[in-house]
């Protein structure tokens, strides 16, 4: 591999324009649901940063699936006359709400690699600091491993505040819930963006996708949506085995 960060410049134009067009679009939908859960407060508030975040790699698709199985009611008109609230699990089927489990887990993943790559681009000393130079020469390979040590330290906490207010220890009972799922996001991630970043990207261009490029976060929403995918069969035994409560 051409251990080679390519610029923008060095990308297709069409692929700048695209990526700036779906970024654009991710970023909305993230503003819209922020702006709704303060009108239509989850029941659990760390959701109301869980959603935000989910949407910035799964975009409209997630917005509809937030909108159709996740929204609260108003509480100012019509919670007094609502129905269970969607977020408990009441009023939908046990894959919708493993489906939730997997975007609450995905949240802190997400933020993990999302922050990751933002303190390698800031800091870049930081690679070192993880072996680059070392033990490694390509430095995608930094960005994936502190992505996923912070992948666990967001994920994990994200699950404590679900748990703590309704069970204690809720520390220990987080690790037990989300550590096997984060993993196996992290794995359908960080496997994906390998193949895009080790084999596609420099057969294609001769080098991998730098963070400071739009193409290179368009990449990242893919193998994130990736994670999701095999992260939700990992949710779905760790909910029907009793290990995680469904939401």
């Amino acid at each position: 591999m051409t251990d080679a960060a390519l610029t923008t410049a060095d990308f297709p134009l069409w692929t700048t324009v695209g990526a700036w067009v779906l970024l654009g679009i991710a970023v909305a939908c993230a503003v819209v649901v922020t702006v709704d859960v303060v009108v239509r407060p989850q029941k659990m508030a760390v959701m109301a940063a869980v959603w935000p975040l989910v949407m910035l790699f799964g975009s409209i698709l997630w917005l509809w699936f937030y909108g159709r199985f996740a929204r609260a009611p108003r509480r100012d008109r019509d919670q007094r006359n609502a129905p269970a609230s969607h977020e408990s699990g009441h009023r939908h089927g046990f894959a919708t709400a493993v489906a939730i489990d997997t975007n609450h887990c995905g949240a802190g993943c997400a933020l993990g690699d999302l922050v990751a790559e933002a303190l390698l681009m800031v800091l870049p000393g930081t690679a070192a600091l993880v072996g680059l130079g070392s033990l490694y020469d390509t430095h995608p390979i930094a960005g994936w491993i502190v992505g996923t040590v912070l992948a666990f330290v967001f994920g994990i906490a994200f699950q404590y505040f679900a748990i703590a207010p309704m069970r204690h220890p809720g520390l220990l009972l987080a690790v037990k819930a989300d550590a096997a799922s984060i993993a196996a996001w992290q794995v359908g991630m960080i496997g994906t963006m390998a193949i895009i970043q080790l084999v596609w990207l420099p057969s294609w261009l001769g080098g991998f996708a730098s963070p400071a490029t739009p193409q290179f976060w368009v990449l990242m929403q893919i193998a994130m949506v990736v994670g999701y995918a095999v992260s939700y069969p990992v949710n779905w035994w760790l909910v029907r085995s009793g290990v995680k409560s469904p939401m």
